[in-house]
């Protein structure tokens, strides 16, 4: 028998040879398309991220937020000074009042009447000092014809001066008594906003012996941003060149919010500062500071809370970074730096103060051709491979 026709079942060798050969390619083929189809997934799976370069300045003003509160540069208490029945009041609580303008009247009726008997005590000094002038013309006319003696005329001049002295002391008695009648109509002693009413009309006000306050009155067009710093803080500023005298505290960010770190899409204003305490105070150590809101008060009221942006110094060589780009855990602040091998690397940082609104010192922990994730901070993860994409220039 032939050795190429052995038979296997119905098959013969040969063709057993090239079935299985042929099942070995087919085999083969799947094998590496299946590992490419894979290659290509596992390609497609690495995630792309956005990069950026730190910003690099050779110098920095750097700055320290404090607590502060707004308060009114003008505001007083509105106060009655005299007893009465409050008749009535003539604003609405709240309401924008103007200096001068009547607030509360109070019954005038025993003011009114110490007005006139002062009036009429006028009248009868005035009526005394004619009498006493005329007098003393005739007694020196009379002296010069010899028809009275010296010490006549000199009498009729003591009492002449005698009327006078009445009638000033009258007049008088009449401007104070006229005053205290004044004080029944209680007048706004400055512009502003004013706050509710502490006595319902019909009450008695007893403001004769003391002053009692009715309302206050504050100028939300006039505030100020108060607060503290240490005595540490504040040599270490008034002993650098220039001092509190520096251009830059004339124009010092506060940004009204209550949260500790100030939140760069809070309302802000500019502040001049133009107060320093004289004396530290003895029980915090602290020292009291006071600047000028600028421009447009609108929205703002007395009483606010703040983070005032204080310029406190200067970095050279600072590494800056987007503030939104960092994130905070229990160990404190990070960002995720993308390395040479395209891997994420969680990146412990520490921090200045915020530059120009949108941009964060960084202190200690990136250097200045570290690639820091931008976006995305919550889908990477610590050592995952990813595709960086640099997101223009070192901004």
């Amino acid at each position: 028998m032939d050795k190429h026709m052995i038979k296997a079942g119905n098959l013969t060798l040969g063709q057993l040879q090239r079935n299985w050969i042929f099942v070995l390619c087919i085999s083969l083929g799947l094998s590496a398309g299946c590992g490419r189809k894979d290659a290509a997934t596992q390609e497609k799976k690495i995630a792309e991220v956005e990069v950026a370069l730190p910003m690099e300045q050779d110098s920095v003003i750097t700055y320290t937020s404090y607590p502060s509160t707004l308060q009114s540069r003008s505001q007083a208490d509105v106060v009655a000074r005299v007893n009465g029945q409050l008749l009535k009041k003539s604003f609405e609580n709240g309401q924008y009042v103007n200096k001068g303008q009547v607030l509360f009247s109070i019954e005038p009726t025993l003011y009114q009447s110490s007005v006139n008997e002062a009036k009429a005590q006028v009248n009868s000094a005035l009526g005394q000092l004619d009498y006493a002038e005329k007098h003393l013309a005739a007694l020196e006319q009379a002296f010069d014809a010899n028809a009275v003696s010296e010490m006549d005329v000199i009498q009729a001049r003591s009492s002449k001066s005698q009327a006078e002295a009445a009638v000033n002391q009258a007049k008088a008695a009449l401007t104070t008594a006229a005053t205290r009648l004044g004080y029944c109509s209680v007048t706004a002693p400055v512009s502003g906003r004013i706050t509710s009413s502490t006595f319902d009309v019909g009450a008695y006000i007893n403001g004769d012996g003391a002053p009692v306050t009715l309302a206050t009155i504050y100028d939300e067009k006039d505030l100020e941003v108060q607060f503290s710093i240490t005595d540490y803080e504040y040599a270490a500023i008034s002993t650098r060149a220039d001092g509190f005298r520096n251009p830059v505290y004339r124009n010092i960010p506060v940004y009204i919010t209550s949260s500790d770190t100030p939140d760069v899409n809070a309302p802000s204003v500019k502040a001049d500062l133009t107060y320093e305490a004289p004396s530290v105070n003895a029980s915090s150590g602290n020292i009291l500071l006071k600047a000028k809101i600028l421009g447009d008060t609108e929205g703002l009221r007395p009483g606010m809370y703040g983070r005032i942006m204080l310029p406190t110094g200067v970095s050279k060589n600072a590494i800056l970074v987007r503030d939104a780009s960092i994130s905070t855990d229990q160990r404190g602040k990070y960002l995720y730096v993308v390395n040479d091998s395209n891997k994420v690397v969680y990146t412990p940082i520490e921090v200045g103060e915020l530059y120009n609104d949108t941009l964060r010192l960084v202190t200690k922990g990136l250097g200045p051709h570290d690639r820091y994730v931008t976006r995305a901070m919550i889908s990477v993860r610590n050592g995952e491979t990813v595709r960086p994409v640099m997101t223009g220039s070192k901004n």
